[in-house]
């Protein structure tokens, strides 16, 4: 700094305004500055710098799966926020592996990350939330949210969408249904379910006659999905709960000859990048997802300046999109009057 100092012919400190921003310097000046740091190839020491500030201005975000398109756009709006207020993002990517998860926050808490951003693995969430909790780490949950922790939380509102898409549906004359819902250990899938039950009391269905599919292995819903298919009196709608679900579904779709809609609806939450290039295109529940990653970033940042306000929980709409995969009246059946 002092050989930059000197050769721009201005202070220490006003090197430092520079640098940190810290006070407004005069536009000739502050170029006279940049260009002796060019020419020295001057670097700050961002970990003194750290040390000296309390602060690292990076924040750490872990996911649980970064290459599925609903949390890869929750990666872009984290880092878009991120990148509008100065700050360094890390990401990590647990891949559903508690151990994988931990060793990843350890490491992030290491490196002096002044908050997370956390998309828990499915098994982790009680020991881990509850060690976050003893080291007094600002966090905020995305998507995945519990209940009665003491952190920030941002999802979406999965129970409410998915009743919707069960009113639609039924609306159009459906009474029988498979719903491949997929791991609920994860609290999103739990909460999809328990909207899907909602609809069908709210359109008076015979729960024993609706097929539930649950389970990890996607091969195995696969083969179950064909199965229930398959048989007679099978279901007239399914509804995929997750992009990978909806992938297994449309396997045992093709598997077993049915045809979407000719004779059998299909519809699936968070959805496929380039829906247009389905045939038929695909009614699809769609997360906020980029919009949930910049208010997770805004809740850290509230957290940081406030820190002992009450926790917040902020879940935003997700988008119905009706389109080819639902049209038309289920097979033997007529629509009826909606359930005001």
């Amino acid at each position: 700094m002092v050989d930059v100092a000197r050769i721009a012919g201005v202070s220490i400190s006003t090197v430092s305004h520079v640098l940190n921003g810290t006070r407004n310097v005069e536009p000739k000046t502050r170029s006279r500055v940049l260009a002796a740091i060019e020419q020295t190839g001057y670097r700050q020491d961002t970990l003194a710098r750290a040390m000296r500030r309390s602060k690292t201005d990076s924040i750490g975000l872990v996911v649980s799966d970064a290459g599925e398109p609903a949390f890869a756009e929750m990666v872009h709006g984290v880092e878009h926020a991120a990148a509008e207020r100065g700050l360094t993002l890390l990401l990590a990517n647990s891949a559903e592996d508690a151990s994988r998860e931990r060793r990843a926050v350890r490491t992030l808490l290491e490196r002096r990350v002044d908050g997370l951003i956390l998309a828990c693995a499915a098994d982790s969430a009680p020991p881990l939330l509850a060690d976050l909790r003893e080291e007094k780490a600002p966090v905020v949950l995305l998507d995945r949210l519990y209940r009665d922790v003491p952190f920030d939380q941002v999802g979406a509102d999965n129970r409410d969408s998915m009743r919707a898409l069960v009113r639609h549906l039924t609306e159009h004359g459906h009474r029988r249904f498979l719903v491949i819902a997929g791991d609920v250990r994860v609290p999103v899938l739990v909460e999809r379910l328990d909207g899907f039950f909602d609809g069908v009391r709210d359109a008076r269905l015979a729960v024993d006659d609706q097929q539930i599919l649950t389970g990890v292995d996607l091969a195995d819903l696969r083969a179950s999905a064909g199965a229930a298919l398959g048989a007679a009196g099978g279901p007239t709608a399914v509804i995929a709960c997750s992009t990978p679900l909806a992938v297994a579904g449309l396997r045992a779709l093709e598997e077993t000859g049915r045809r979407t809609p000719r004779d059998i609806a299909f519809a699936t939450f968070d959805g496929f990048d380039n829906p247009d290039l389905f045939r038929p295109r695909l009614t699809t529940v769609r997360q906020p997802a980029f919009d949930m990653g910049v208010a997770a970033v805004r809740l850290l940042m509230e957290r940081l300046e406030t820190p002992d306000a009450s926790p917040r929980t902020v879940r935003l709409h997700q988008d119905l999109q009706l389109r080819e995969s639902t049209e038309g009246v289920a097979p033997g059946s007529t629509p009826r009057e909606p359930i005001a």
